[in-house]
């Protein structure tokens, strides 16, 4: 199956769909933030908002861990990812790390 049309799912089951259970897979990617993103932040401290430039790093964070995931399922054999998450932390003062994991699946149907 080709990496870009590997299904990943947040769900259990996939309507019309039978599958056997491959096992576990994971992205993982971490993130620093750049020091004019912390000189915003500590503004942002001041007089409250959303600090932009974390979202963006956040969502290219969650994106790159989509990847990853994606390729490791795919070099498993996969059709399909089910119940993906996200998690995700802090590593020191300026690093976000990110984390989405599933259920890589083969289609029986």
């Amino acid at each position: 199956m080709d990496n870009n049309t590997l299904l990943i799912t947040t769900t259990e089951n996939i309507p019309g769909h039978t599958y056997t259970i491959i096992g576990e897979v994971f992205g993982l990617t971490t993130q620093s933030k750049n020091v004019v993103s912390n000189i915003g932040a500590g503004l942002k401290n001041l007089v409250g908002g959303e600090i932009k430039a974390y979202t963006s790093m956040l969502h290219d964070s969650r994106t790159k861990a989509i990847e990853r995931l994606r390729d490791e399922a795919a070099k498993q054999g996969a059709d399909a990812v089910v119940m993906m998450r996200f998690d995700s932390g802090s590593i020191g003062g300026d690093m976000q790390s990110v984390v989405a994991y599933g259920t890589a699946v083969r289609f029986t149907d």
